[in-house]
């Protein structure tokens, strides 16, 4: 997903500058912390992405909220994208707009007990929010009370994926002391297995346990947290041993590190080819099939990714594990232009953003790829922000992008839907095709996991199909840490989790 739509870009300080914070902030006793009281040595992570919002769970901040193990919701995510029990301990859909969660035992971090009061105070708190969270941008939500230790949900229209939906980080589920002032502060009110002690603006926070957790207790005694925007700042810090764990460490830095230091893992990302179907070049089927059989998949892995990505296989990659299981051939795709044809074609725009580093390198070498084809390319790259109003509006012929297919509810349904229907809100191809249309509604209409699964593939297969996207390749994240001493740390392809209960030094 673009970084406009998932997470704020880093802050613009160097490398130097950023060095400075951290280690301040790990030489306050963080380096060699260890009682025998507390049962285990405190952990120092380094975290991409500093809070934008007062650590508000309304926004990004609830994911670095959730990658800390500070905030649960009702539900929580399996690796199949499946709901499981979180703070509820079971569910049972009463109606397709009506759904009843039977809470846990449990307590927040101030000692008082997670209730339906509790549970309906904080749903309901969301739904009103201003600016609203993005998980419900498509549907209205509504909590009541039912019962000792049950909670009644409804939503505006049928939502067969409620239970995930509220293992989103923005539905976390706080007590009546966070709501204060017309702020909402999860600090040392929320439920996870490590408390939100303290925050210093952009640069660093502090966790500490929470013994009364309902998991049982972390291993690790609390945890030293610096926000490090730069990634050479954040891989010299794991390198140098200033820092236990260091998110997201640039795959420039990666074979730099050493395989003991460095830890990737499939991503939901896709880095795709958006190909205009309605105005250009790309508007003829028999040009964009030519395209497609230009790129070179496992090229871009080797030349730009170092071998560190995994070549395209379709929309859904290694980060979706049900996928390739599920996956179908395209049918009825246009055969491709010859050379001579495409050469007689018009220059074509392709344009990307530099937000991510990796793309404008992706973007040289799949413009050399459609040159030897015959096409004539010129390129764009600037700033997303520059960049996105033309993309939807049509304005470019070709635009890489990196697409989270799961978006916010681990379902790849609703990515279908916005990128690829006529009526869809992030429609780069700005493609309209009734049979991509009707199977996407199918596929959202059905409730079982793996029906859905089987109907987004069929819809996979329509996209696919009309070229109106090229999968380049499926990123991989790289975490950062010394797994000879460093224990338990989440390798999460939906970036929810990163810090656990289990997460420890030694």
């Amino acid at each position: 997903m673009p970084p406009s739509r998932l997470r704020r870009a880093a802050l613009p300080l160097t490398a130097a500058a950023l060095l400075v914070p951290l280690a301040t902030a790990c030489s306050g006793g963080a380096n060699d912390t260890t009682s025998a009281s507390d049962g285990g040595q405190r952990l120092r992570v380094a975290m991409a992405f500093p809070p934008a919002q007062a650590m508000s769970p309304y926004g990004d901040d609830a994911v670095n909220l959730s990658r800390l193990a500070v905030i649960e919701g009702l539900t929580s995510l399996g690796r199949d994208g499946a709901a499981k029990p979180a703070l509820a301990a079971s569910w049972k859909r009463e109606s397709p707009k009506a759904w009843t969660f039977t809470l846990r035992k449990a307590s927040f971090q101030d000692g008082t007990k997670v209730d339906p009061a509790a549970v309906v105070r904080s749903l309901n708190a969301a739904q009103k929010a201003s600016p609203k969270p993005r998980v419900l941008s498509d549907t209205g939500i509504t909590a009541a009370a039912q019962g000792a230790g049950t909670v009644r949900i409804t939503t505006t229209a049928s939502d067969p994926l409620l239970p995930q939906r509220l293992a989103n980080p923005s539905l976390t589920i706080l007590s009546a002391a966070a709501y204060q002032g017309g702020k909402v502060n999860p600090a040392g009110h929320a439920t996870g297995p490590f408390t939100l002690a303290a925050v210093k603006g952009a640069v660093s926070a502090t966790l500490e346990r929470n013994d009364h957790y309902w998991g049982g207790k972390a291993k690790a005694p609390g945890a030293d947290v610096t926000f490090v925007a730069d990634g050479t700042a954040r891989a010299n810090a794991l390198r140098t041993g200033a820092v236990d764990v260091a998110e997201y460490v640039p795959i420039s830095q990666a074979s730099l590190l050493g395989d003991r230091l460095v830890h990737e893992f499939p991503s939901a990302r896709t880095n795709g080819l958006s190909l205009n179907t309605e105005h250009g070049v790309f508007a003829d089927p028999a040009m964009r099939a030519a395209a497609r059989e230009a790129i070179d998949s496992e090229a871009l892995v080797k030349a730009v990714y170092e071998g560190r990505a995994d070549s395209a296989q379709g929309l859904l990659g290694p980060g979706v594990p049900w996928a390739a299981a599920a996956r179908e051939a395209p049918a009825d795709r246009a055969a491709a232009a010859g050379r001579a044809q495409v050469a007689k074609t018009k220059q074509i725009v392709l344009a990307t953003y530099t937000n991510r580093p990796e793309l404008p390198e992706v973007a040289t070498v799949v413009q050399q790829q459609l040159q030897k084809r015959g096409f004539t390319v010129k390129q764009v790259v600037r700033d997303y922000a520059q960049l996105e109003a033309d993309a939807l509006a049509g304005k470019y012929d070709a635009f890489i992008q990196a697409r989270n297919t799961l978006l916010d509810t681990a379902d790849p349904v609703s990515y279908l839907a916005s990128d690829f229907t006529c009526d869809g809100s992030f429609n780069i191809s700005q493609l309209c095709d009734k049979r991509v249309d009707t199977d996407v509604d199918k596929a959202a209409a059905l409730a079982g996991n793996d029906a859905r699964h089987r109907a987004a593939m069929t819809a996979e297969a329509d996209v696919l199909g009309t070229d109106a996207l090229v999968p380049l390749l499926h990123e991989r994240f790289v975490q950062g840490y010394d797994d000879s001493r460093v224990h338990g740390v989440a390798l999460d392809p939906m970036e929810r989790t990163l810090i656990t209960a289990d997460t420890r030094v030694g």
